[in-house]
């Protein structure tokens, strides 16, 4: 059974991811695509070099969000092509723009459920998502089709989170927002940030879905949340604001306050910063 989310065909099971990513996430997450992508900037480099993209290459980005990486991976396959797909709408129309002001004719963009898109079989020779497998329903399903889409042999490079506990930026921003709440977060399998947190489930749905054994390597980087305490307070109590829907005033100065001192301790010359850890998992379609 597919589901309609206004025109977009998603599986049931990411019903509720389609509403948010196409709906107030999608909004919010599009008008800050360029802090959003500075955020990620320090693993960038490594997520490319494990791409290794060749001139022929076709390349399929899923999450594409607002396109940076596609559109990198499409000028670095100058005789292939880039796809980039994801749930947003509103994001999509930050990546076209992109992609169009850096005169990129070999890339393109759909709106789609990745986990059940009819992607013609052995259609292409490199899948890329940086941050974006994380959020499926189905990972086993997801996996499936990406490995359909790649011919025999192709890649498939995926950046994700390590555990909840090994990435500061997570546990102090949301820490401070719960206000001293028990605040508890998506079940350790369900589509969310650390969902494929655990490398042996994920080297299971790899090879499952038709991979050979996945290499995963461990990174770190620091995550940048603003120029300063003061920037980074206004764009993360937005971001989060969720969280403070049924505190009273007092829970949410609390809340507010200990949001300030905790960006404030992690404030540099370089900006607010925060440590981050992610794995990244290449897997070769068997």
């Amino acid at each position: 059974m597919v589901e309609m989310t206004g025109t977009l065909h998603v599986d049931p099971s990411n019903a509720e991811q389609a509403r948010a990513w196409d709906g107030d996430e999608g909004a919010f997450w599009a008008e800050h695509a360029d802090r959003f992508d500075r955020s990620l900037r320090g693993y960038r480099t490594p997520l490319l070099e494990a791409a290794a993209v060749r001139p022929a290459d076709r390349v399929l980005d899923v999450g594409c969000g607002a396109g940076e990486i596609t559109c990198e991976v499409a000028r670095r396959a100058a005789a292939g092509r880039g796809l980039g797909v994801d749930l947003s709408a509103a994001m999509l129309r930050i990546a076209r723009r992109r992609a169009a002001e850096q005169g990129l004719a070999n890339v393109g963009f759909e709106q789609a459920d990745a986990q059940i898109h009819p992607f013609p079989p052995g259609e292409f020779d490199l899948v890329v998502s940086r941050t974006g497998t994380m959020f499926f329903a189905d990972h086993a399903a997801a996996f499936a089709t990406i490995a359909r889409a790649l011919r025999p042999g192709g890649r498939f490079v995926q950046l994700v989170w390590q555990a909840r506990q090994s990435n500061e930026w997570f546990v102090a921003l949301t820490t401070a927002m719960a206000a001293g709440r028990d605040m508890p977060g998506p079940p350790p399998d369900g589509p969310g940030p650390f969902s494929l947190s655990d490398p042996a489930r994920v080297r299971r749905l790899l090879t499952g879905a038709g991979f050979a054994e996945p290499r995963v390597e461990a990174l770190t980087a620091p995550m940048h949340f603003g120029a300063d305490a003061a920037d980074a307070h206004r764009f993360v109590s937005a971001r989060l604001g969720w969280m403070l829907a049924d505190l009273d005033d007092s829970g949410r100065a609390r809340a507010l306050a200990d949001l300030w001192t905790t960006l404030r301790a992690h404030e540099t010359s370089d900006g607010v910063l925060y440590p981050s850890a992610t794995w990244l998992i290449t897997a070769v379609r068997a």
